[in-house]
């Protein structure tokens, strides 16, 4: 529940360049750490999607945009999306909107968690994010925006 709105899916993704001081999962840094993602992992991941009351699925890691991931990210996010049309798709990574606006995955993607965690902001009371620096962005509604590179903020920042 703390990967996004509702109960999801979580696909935690193994590489990272950002190496940020004070990551809650270093052991992610590493893009040949992990286990494959196979066709039993797919099945798997698709049969939890198939229940009702699973909101959808998030993507984080490491970072699922890190080179090592961005392709089969994307295919992954355009059958999900294919499948599962009333499933939101999450995304945390440490690129900042700005950088990864353009890039053509960004049209499965609902919600973006940007930027990488900053120990010194760190706040637990924070909602879906671990920093203030980072911002939970509603990207459909972003992308359709009279101005894409100005995020459209998805929620508040604190819980209540």
């Amino acid at each position: 529940m703390l990967n996004g709105d509702g109960l999801r899916v979580v696909l935690w993704l193994a590489g990272c360049s950002h190496n940020c001081k004070g990551c809650h999962n270093p052991l992610t840094w590493d893009p040949d750490g992990g286990l494959p993602f196979n066709e039993e992992a797919k099945k798997e991941v698709f049969a939890e999607l198939s229940k009702n009351y699973i909101s959808g699925i998030t993507f984080t890691g490491g970072d699922p945009l890190h080179s090592a991931n961005t392709l089969d990210v994307r295919n992954l996010m355009a059958e999900i999306r294919e499948k599962f049309p009333n499933k939101t798709i999450w995304l945390y990574t440490g690129a900042s909107w700005e950088e990864i606006a353009r890039s053509p995955m960004m049209k499965y993607i609902d919600v973006l968690v940007d930027g990488e965690f900053v120990e010194a902001e760190f706040d637990p009371k924070l909602r879906w994010k671990g920093s203030k620096n980072q911002r939970v962005i509603d990207v459909q509604e972003t992308l359709v925006s009279p101005d894409p590179m100005k995020p459209v903020i998805f929620c508040e920042d604190y819980y209540k």
